[in-house]
């Protein structure tokens, strides 16, 4: 058995940490709600682009009638050869297998496609060095979303693929200070391939945020665009019930509310294009697809990204929950110990009393 003063330092020592855990959790709590507000506030605006797209859509050919072609080239589908892979994780640790389970989803993904070529782009840390130990870097100088937008025209020399699957691109350090212009700045990277036909489809892996107790961790695609509004998952991880039960009880221990509710902007953009009126567009469809459609697919990965940054908030502040409520239990455990080390030594002197005084 340890003796008095090595337990004794073992409890100051988880005592300390329980400190730690608790303050990185008070911190990832209001993290998580700053989070959520910036998510509840960019919802109204990807709402009424969604709806007008969608009014537009209802309203108007979105193929051409004498050529069949699309009147847009992100609405053209073609056989998956080449795929785009953005993969959201994050880029600190301490936040439970939520950046593990991104990089696991994002495995399964890859080996559904074995035979293809795929591209991905790393956005996150942990993400990063998940795949670099894996796959190799494309033979182009990586790129950042900081970056400007000449270094975002040079796209990966053709036929000069390291593998089937490569990293094209790796972004770190973006989703601390994330704004909509790196989002943007992606999308017409990404839109600019797959004008060129470098890429038949674009899938990203995030962990779709709705609130603490409702999120799940999905594959959806985001070109082609398939059916505005309706996202295309192609791969879903609900939570656990226990998951669901820890997510609970930190949020309710931090005073985080379990649900976000609807804004009012939020609901008067869902009411637009539900009225039976028939709107009259001053442009061609053509010409409201182009203006239109590019946002559209920016608004998606930006909303992926918030939705990522909102969740792994949650994953930290419930993981920091539990390390909190481990290092309260292994004090009580340790502290019984010292208390029985104590008694059997205590009990010892008074044996080796009671037997010199009877030896006497």
């Amino acid at each position: 058995m340890a003796n008095i003063l090595d337990i004794r330092r073992r409890i100051r020592s988880v005592v300390n940490t329980r400190q730690i855990t608790k303050a990185m959790k008070v911190v990832s709590a209001a993290k998580l709600r700053r989070a959520q507000d910036r998510t509840m506030a960019a919802r109204p605006y990807a709402q009424m682009l969604t709806n007008v797209l969608k009014s537009l859509v209802s309203r108007a050919e979105i193929y051409d009638p004498e050529t069949g072609e699309p009147k847009h080239p992100l609405l053209a589908q073609r056989e998956e050869k080449n795929i785009l892979l953005i993969v959201v994780t994050g880029d600190k640790g301490l936040a439970g297998a939520f950046s593990a389970n991104v990089t696991k989803a994002a495995t399964r993904f890859l080996e559904s496609k074995a035979g293809k070529n795929i591209d991905i782009e790393a956005i996150g840390r942990k993400g990063r060095d998940f795949l670099r130990r894996r796959y190799p870097d494309a033979a182009v100088q990586t790129r950042s979303l900081a970056e400007s937008e000449e270094s975002l025209e040079t796209p990966p020399p053709a036929g000069e693929r390291a593998g089937p699957v490569q990293i094209t691109g790796e972004h770190v350090g973006v989703l601390g200070k994330l704004e909509f212009s790196q989002a943007r700045s992606l999308s017409e990277s990404v839109i600019r391939r797959y004008r060129r036909e470098e890429i038949d489809a674009v899938y990203v892996v995030f962990n779709e945020f709705k609130s603490v107790i409702a999120q799940r961790l999905i594959v959806e695609q985001i070109l082609p665009v398939v059916q505005i509004g309706e996202p295309t998952v192609r791969l879903a991880e609900e939570m656990t019930e226990e998951e669901k039960k820890k997510a609970k009880d930190a949020a309710i221990s931090a005073g985080v509310g379990l649900r976000s509710s609807q804004s009012a902007g939020e609901q008067a953009a869902a009411q637009f294009g539900t009225a039976q009126v028939d709107y009259i567009y001053e442009q061609s469809p053509e010409e409201l697809f182009r203006a239109l459609l590019p946002k559209y697919v920016a608004i998606q990965i930006f909303r992926a990204l918030l939705e990522s940054v909102a969740a792994e908030h949650a994953a930290r502040m419930t993981a920091m929950d539990s390390a909190t409520s481990n290092a309260t239990d292994m004090i009580d455990s340790l502290t019984l110990a010292m208390n029985r080390a104590r008694q059997a030594k205590i009990t010892k002197e008074i044996i080796e009393i009671v037997s010199g005084a009877a030896a006497m």
